[in-house]
């Protein structure tokens, strides 16, 4: 069947969903009411006309500008970078940071061919420089993996001529583990980025 195979085709290419799952959301939206098919139908289609990026952090909006840009409460001295905008869902809910963002969809990648101008970093560079409240301090908050050290450090460099205050999201052991269960590069995270006590 020429269409379920493309179903299925089109399902693979979701982040995460393997063959099998592929085949079972194919089977699902087989099985369905013409109801609950319309209804995901007009979902997505709803996304991709309503939902845009916001031009000042590049967060997904609604509106012209995204909810935390709007807010005269946020400090918009101070900028936490993330990858991808998910990210900001997660720092949101420790209600620990009360400044803006900037989203760099995706982050540098030499060996996949994702260089710093294929991100959103030169948005970044102009955002510092042409602020109208001084940024005060950039938080780089890109994942700890290689990909995001090495955009880390080149951000860190690049934003160092613009006599910004640059610091980057401390990570390593959490909180309640064990430290014989840690492995040794988390251990190592975690020994460089310790904080004074006294």
């Amino acid at each position: 069947m020429k269409s379920l195979d493309r179903l299925i085709r089109a399902l693979r290419r979701l982040p995460g969903v393997g063959p099998r799952q592929a085949e079972r959301f194919a089977t699902y939206f087989l099985r369905a009411s013409q109801g609950e098919t319309e209804e995901f139908i007009q979902a997505l289609s709803s996304v991709k006309q309503d939902i845009k990026l916001c031009p000042v952090c590049f967060a997904y909006s609604e509106t012209d500008r995204c909810p935390i840009c709007s807010d005269p409460d946020r400090d918009h001295s101070q900028i936490c970078v993330v990858e991808d905008p998910q990210d900001i869902e997660a720092i949101e809910k420790t209600k620990a940071y009360r400044g803006v963002y900037h989203v760099l969809h995706g982050a540098i990648s030499p060996l996949d061919g994702r260089g710093a101008e294929q991100v959103k970093v030169r948005e970044l560079v102009g955002r510092v420089q042409n602020a109208q409240i001084p940024v005060r301090e950039v938080i780089i908050a890109t994942d700890p993996d290689s990909e995001g050290e090495t955009t880390a450090l080149y951000l860190a460099d690049l934003l160092r001529a613009t006599g910004v205050q640059v610091s980057r999201i401390g990570y390593g052991v959490p909180l309640g583990g064990d430290i014989d269960y840690m492995d040794e590069m988390t251990l190592g995270y975690s020994l460089k980025g310790r904080t004074k006590l006294s």
